[in-house]
C-alpha cells in the first residue's frame, strides 16, 4: 500500500508540553527534550499493530543515524487495552531492542492533545515547540525497501539543516488507537 496523499496544515500548531513516565520509570518532559536537541520526533505507537511492527527498524535506524545531529525520537504509547499496558510496553521495548525512549500516555490526554488517530502517527517538534511535520513515516507501510518519499525522515533533516519543511503534513494509515479495554 502506499501513502500519496499529502494535507495542508491549516496554521502553526504547538505540540503540548507532556510529563509523562517511561519503560525506564523515569517521568519524561518534552520541555527538557527541546532544552537539549533541534528537533525531536513524537511516535504514537502499539504492540499489535502490524504497521508499528513493520517500522520499529526504520524507526530505530532514523535514531541512530540522526541522534548526533540534534535529533531524538519518542515513542508514545497511548492504547488502553490489556495487551498494551505497562508490563507489556516493556517486554515489547526489550523484544524489539527499542533505541529510544518509549512513554506511556495512561490517561490519553498527550494523545487527544496532539490530535494522533492511527499508530503509527509521527510528529516532528521544533525548538520552539511548534510541530513542523505531522503523518506517516513515510510512502509503504508494509515495503521498506520500495519506499519513495522517506517524510519523517526528510522533514527531520530539512528542520536541521535550517530549510523550510517541503511537506509538512501527510495522511496516517495504521491502526486505529484503542481507548478501552
Amino acid at each position: 500500500m502506499t501513502i500519496q496523499t499529502h494535507i495542508q496544515p491549516s496554521r502553526v500548531r504547538y505540540a503540548p508540553d507532556f510529563e509523562l513516565r517511561g519503560i525506564d520509570t523515569q517521568v519524561h518532559h518534552l520541555a527538557r527534550y527541546l532544552e537539549k536537541f533541534q528537533a525531536v520526533g513524537v511516535v504514537f505507537m502499539s504492540h499489535h499493530c502490524d504497521y508499528v511492527q513493520s517500522y520499529i527498524e526504520r524507526l530505530k535506524t532514523i535514531q541512530i543515524e540522526l541522534q548526533d545531529q540534534g535529533f531524538t525520537l519518542i515513542g508514545i504509547n497511548a492504547n488502553q487495552n490489556l495487551e498494551d499496558r505497562f508490563e507489556q510496553m516493556k517486554n515489547f521495548a526489550n523484544y524489539y531492542q527499542l533505541n529510544f525512549p518509549y512513554l506511556w500516555d495512561s490517561t490519553r490526554d498527550v494523545t487527544e492533545s496532539f490530535g494522533a488517530k492511527t499508530t503509527p502517527m509521527s510528529f516532528l517538534i521544533d525548538t520552539e515547540g511548534c510541530i513542523r511535520y505531522q503523518g506517516a513515516i513515510d510512502d509503504r507501510p508494509a515495503e521498506p525497501a520500495a519506499v519513495k518519499q522517506p517524510y519523517l525522515r526528510k522533514a527531520i533533516l530539512e528542520l536541521l539543516q535550517g530549510q523550510p519543511i517541503s511537506i509538512a503534513a501527510t495522511e496516517t494509515i495504521g491502526c486505529a488507537l484503542q481507548w478501552g479495554n
